[in-house]
C-alpha cells in the first residue's frame, strides 16, 4: 500500500498522469492552503479566492494526461494562481470601469418620457442581440455581459481570436445600423 503524503511531489505527478486519484487528493491537501492563502491576499472576497483555487485543482485533474510540469509542482501551482489573479483582477477592474462610466441616479433627469425612451432603447437592443446568429451572439455576450477577453473567449469556444474579432464586429455593425434607425425615430 502506497503512502502518499511520504512520496515527493515528482511522484506523484507521475501517479496523477496515471489517474490516480489518491495522488490528486495529496496534492491538494499538501497545496491548497498555501495557494488559497496567495490568492485570498490579492482579491477582493474570500469567495473568489477560494474558487480561484478550486478551478486551479480542476484543471489539474482534467489537464492530467497532457501535464507538462517543468520545474517543480509548487512552482507549477504558484504560477497558475498568480495568473488566474491577475485575470480575477482585470475582470474586476473590467467591471468596476464599466460601472463607474454609468451616470448616477442622481444626474438622469427622471422625466417619464425619458424614462420610456430608455426602455424602448433596452428592448430594441435586447431584440438586436437576439436576432443575432447564435454564435456571433455568443461572443457579444461573452465580451460585453461577461467581460471575458477576446483570448478567454477563443479558448471557451475552441476558436481562433480573429474569428472572435470577426463575431464581435459583425455584431457592433448590426446593433449599431439597428440603434442607429431607432435612435433617429426618438428624435
Amino acid at each position: 500500500m502506497v503512502v502518499y503524503n511520504t512520496l515527493s511531489d515528482g511522484e506523484l505527478v507521475v501517479l496523477l498522469k496515471q489517474d490516480d486519484r489518491s495522488a490528486f487528493t495529496e496534492i491538494y491537501n499538501r497545496y491548497w492552503k498555501k495557494l488559497f492563502t496567495t490568492a485570498g491576499q490579492k482579491v477582493f472576497e474570500l469567495e473568489e479566492a477560494r474558487e480561484i483555487v478550486q478551478n486551479i485543482f480542476i484543471s489539474l485533474w482534467e489537464r492530467r494526461d497532457s501535464l507538462k510540469i517543468e520545474g517543480s509542482l509548487s512552482a507549477y501551482l504558484s504560477v497558475s494562481v498568480k495568473y488566474r489573479i491577475i485575470n480575477s483582477l482585470d475582470k474586476h477592474y473590467i467591471r468596476k470601469k464599466y460601472l463607474d462610466s454609468l451616470p448616477v441616479v442622481s444626474e438622469i433627469d427622471n422625466s417619464t418620457q425619458e424614462w420610456l425612451e430608455f426602455e424602448e432603447l433596452k428592448e430594441r437592443l435586447s431584440a438586436l442581440v437576439a436576432d443575432l446568429p447564435e454564435k456571433c451572439r455568443l461572443v457579444f455576450t461573452m465580451s460585453r455581459e461577461q467581460g471575458m477577453s477576446q483570448k478567454e473567449i477563443a479558448q471557451e469556444l475552441d476558436i481562433s481570436e480573429k474569428t472572435v474579432e470577426a463575431h464581435l464586429g459583425k455584431a457592433i455593425k448590426t446593433l449599431k445600423t439597428g440603434l442607429k434607425s431607432f435612435l433617429l425615430s426618438l428624435l
